[in-house]
């Protein structure tokens, strides 16, 4: 996948983080009130978890994946912030958080170059999840059955 490089990253970082917001709610419609675990599914292709890592008045810490036979991917981690209306990818299957990622290159323009192409990753996948009509729904787990699937 070809990753589109802008002149002004910290700019369009902020449009894209608030462009998964818009995305996330499409595909969550209670976002705010998002149970602990979801499981969407559409005929013939991987499900798609969503967990709940943490929830604050303001902030959600999500984890989405598709449940593949080989295995759990892209396991994205998603701070939401409800009240800025920003969606802001955290880490990734392949790709740990930002400052364990930069600990030993850490500057500001290392920093900006690791969120984007998470976010921008996050972006591509949340299109591809919407255009295969993933939605969430009324399927819901406890934590225990979540862990079995």
């Amino acid at each position: 996948m070809r990753i589109f490089q802008p002149a002004e990253k910290s700019f369009w970082l902020q449009k894209v983080c608030e462009w998964n917001y818009e995305k996330l709610a499409s595909l969550i419609p209670d976002l705010a009130g998002v149970d602990e675990t979801a499981v969407a599914q559409v005929n013939g292709k991987p499900s798609l978890h969503l967990r709940l890592l943490e929830r604050s008045p303001y902030t959600l810490v999500l984890e989405l994946t598709h449940d593949f036979v080989r295995g759990v991917e892209p396991a994205v981690k998603i701070r939401v912030c409800l009240d800025a209306k920003t969606a802001e990818a955290l880490s990734d299957h392949w790709r740990p958080y930002v400052l364990d990622a930069v600990r030993d290159r850490y500057s500001a323009k290392s920093v900006l170059d690791y969120k984007w192409s998470l976010n921008y990753f996050l972006t591509r996948w949340l299109d591809h999840c919407l255009q295969n009509d993933y939605r969430f729904g009324t399927a819901r787990y406890s934590r225990e059955e979540y862990a079995t699937l």
